[in-house]
């Protein structure tokens, strides 16, 4: 009897002892991993760039190698590499996967790179500023689909529209008051949310189109991101990621990040300590970095790097246990052709091909676009003149000056074995198309749009000037005084201050682009034709085409 009755008791309190093991088991919960992966700065690379990536030798620190990476199909097999054995996973970006692409993708207006990118997995990205290069709307087909309302349909099959989820914390509709597109998407994963909150930096209205963006605010970065932060509080939200197309510059390999400087480095220090983890982009760099002790990553440009990031997530807290990062490079002869991008890659060259395989000239050697201590480059030289060339008759608008901004010369006219420079290899480095414009500024003009060169001290934009103009600047003077006003001058004669002269610059610095207001006052504007088909028509003309003597622009103290 006493038998049963313990034993009747012991049943009894056996669910009682379960349950106050409850808490002990679930302290003792393994941390639930999770990978991120990530790219930045796309730039509709679906081929591999040209210069492939740059890393140091890994037998001589001291030296810097090339190696041969990129393009959307090894970047698919890349990605799904990584995926391997990681159960919970996310593909996200940093921004600028679209814009100064090159001309596979460019001449659909970028519709294959977001095709590409959908078909990979990708499902969230930041906007960065190339994203606005055709403005707002155009945007917002990007993301929704629909033929382009001026270009109509183009492509093998109909344009549907990203399959990822843009994201656009700090950009406001004027008209509106409210963001383009969502600020933040919240992902479940083994019931643990983790945010990722998407923004481009805050001075994208000057290094695009002014005209594509006046309907749009850009706000703080770290100001936008913390206000965020009670909402997800809120929803249960301890794991934050922040996607930011705003980078900076390290000054070591493509996993390491000594002396990093910049942007990011002051916007980081300012976020939330509720944020984790921040990947970000626009600097066209690769780090893997520790800043006010959060990881912040960045990965290269045109497709050349996939970051690899985990953490470990608290079951019990969700917040970031441990995180830590891994720049893979996608070289050539590692990872195989993904079939499935191929396919989407041939069916687009099959429509550009004869455009693309068109013969522009030739070159003697390659001309860079990487400038001196002056600012000036061979290729910024060849392009202004180009410019000049096409605008300097009195029909097409009378010009003596062309001026080029540095930032639409987008890749180098590498000289191949035989010279040969196609119009896809023009379109590479002018894939903006945007429209030459003429107008009539004085010499004083002339003197104050040149002093916008430094309108942004940390990040200097010198202007490539067409043959005959020239000038001399002294980096020793403060901002708005760098021009030595007495050694400016045009086929060796000094520039007059009271005089017109008829001056060529693209619609974008017509625009007020990079800073340079100047040229918003320029009078008599004549339109002309396209950057890029000047560049073409310059290349017909005057093949073989070299490095110019230069000089145009010194530099003194």
């Amino acid at each position: 009897m006493k038998r049963s009755r313990r034993l009747l008791l012991a049943i009894a309190l056996w669910p009682l002892a379960f349950l106050s093991a409850g808490p002990c088991l679930a302290q003792s919960t393994a941390p639930v991993d999770l990978r991120i992966l990530a790219i930045n700065d796309f730039h509709g690379y679906l081929r591999p760039p040209p210069g492939g990536i740059r890393i140091a030798d890994p037998n001589d620190a001291t030296r810097k190698i090339t190696v041969g990476a990129g393009g959307a199909e090894r970047m698919a097999t890349a990605v799904k590499q990584l995926r391997e054995g990681h159960k919970n996973n996310i593909f996200v970006a940093a921004g600028d996967l679209i814009g100064a692409s090159p001309f596979l993708s460019a001449m659909f207006h970028d519709e294959p790179t977001i095709e590409s990118l959908s078909m990979m997995g990708l499902a969230i990205s930041s906007v960065g500023n190339h994203e606005f290069d055709e403005g707002k709307d155009e945007l917002l087909r990007m993301q929704n689909g629909g033929c382009h309302p001026v270009d109509k349909c183009q492509g093998p099959h109909p344009f549907t529209g990203a399959k990822f989820r843009y994201l656009a914390a700090s950009t406001i509709d004027k008209t509106t008051g409210k963001t383009v597109f969502p600020s933040y998407e919240i992902k479940q994963f083994d019931g643990i949310p983790v945010a990722f909150i998407g923004l481009t930096l805050k001075n994208t209205p000057n290094l695009v189109s002014p005209v594509g963006v006046a309907s749009l605010e850009f706000r703080d970065e770290a100001e936008t991101v913390n206000a965020l932060i009670p909402e997800l509080k809120a929803k249960g939200v301890e794991a934050i990621v922040v996607l930011i197309h705003e980078g900076g510059f390290p000054t070591g390999d493509y996993n390491e990040c000594p002396g990093i400087s910049g942007p990011i480095v002051d916007i980081v220090k300012k976020l939330d300590k509720a944020v984790d983890v921040v990947i970000s982009g626009h600097t066209h760099q690769a780090y893997v970095c520790r800043i006010d002790g959060r990881l912040v990553t960045s990965g290269d440009k045109y497709g050349t790097l996939v970051t690899a990031i985990d953490l470990e997530l608290d079951p019990n807290t969700h917040d970031v246990i441990t995180a830590k990062a891994d720049n893979t490079i996608v070289r050539i002869g590692t990872f195989k052709r993904d079939p499935e991008q191929s396919a989407l890659l041939e069916a687009y060259d099959r429509l550009a091909a004869p455009i693309a395989n068109r013969a522009a000239g030739t070159v003697t050697e390659t001309l860079s676009r990487t400038p001196n201590e002056s600012g000036e480059s061979p290729l910024g030289d060849i392009v202004a003149d180009a410019q000049l060339a096409a605008t300097n008759s009195e029909a097409t608008g009378g010009a003596v000056i062309a001026f080029t901004n540095p930032g639409g010369v987008r890749t180098d006219l590498v000289k191949r074995d035989d010279g040969a420079v196609s119009y896809a290899d023009i379109f590479a480095s002018q894939p903006f198309r945007n429209q030459l414009v003429t107008m009539t500024l004085t010499g004083r003009q002339l003197k104050d749009a040149l002093e916008q060169q430094w309108a942004d001290p940390k990040r200097p934009r010198p202007l490539q000037v067409s043959k005959g103009f020239a000038y001399v600047w002294d980096a020793s003077r403060p901002d708005g005084a760098h021009i030595v006003a007495e050694r400016m001058s045009l086929d060796g004669r000094p520039i007059d201050p009271q005089a017109s002269y008829r001056v060529t610059v693209n619609n974008y610095l017509a625009e007020g682009g990079d800073g340079f207001a100047v040229f918003k006052a320029g009078t008599a504007q004549q339109f002309g034709i396209y950057d890029v088909d000047a560049l073409y028509a310059y290349f017909k003309a005057n093949s073989p085409v070299g490095p110019t003597a230069g000089r145009r622009i010194e530099r003194i103290n």
